[in-house]
């Protein structure tokens, strides 16, 4: 299985991760996901692996999560989830994926688990 990190080229954090699992030897499988979009289950699967919560994999510092309420008490999975959907920026990046787990690695530091 390949490694995979979706991947938003214009967050620092997420260019500083890409660089350093490329450092150590591998090309990932980059997935544009601001254009390619999620799907629920693919989120649902991925979050799963990674053994967080929707809550947990929200981007609330920028981003519309205020404007949609997605910050306030009650907010149900799903109802995160499908937000993520409508609007991917919501997720928070970068999600790295491999045979060892997936996580967010924020910091990129946090990807060395995963090679």
């Amino acid at each position: 299985m390949a490694i995979v990190i979706f991947h938003n080229p214009n967050c620092s954090k997420s260019r500083a991760t890409l660089e350093l699992i490329r450092e150590a030897g591998q090309e990932p499988v980059v997935v544009p996901y601001l254009k390619s979009g999620w799907t629920k289950p693919q989120l649902q699967a991925l979050f799963a692996v990674a053994d967080i919560f929707p809550r947990e994999a929200l981007r609330s510092g920028r981003g519309p999560a205020s404007e949609l309420g997605l910050l306030e008490d009650g907010v149900s999975d799903d109802a995160i989830l499908d937000a993520m959907v409508a609007h991917p920026e919501l997720v928070e990046r970068p999600l790295v994926c491999s045979p060892k787990g997936v996580r967010i690695c924020r910091p990129p530091e946090l990807v060395g688990d995963l090679l």
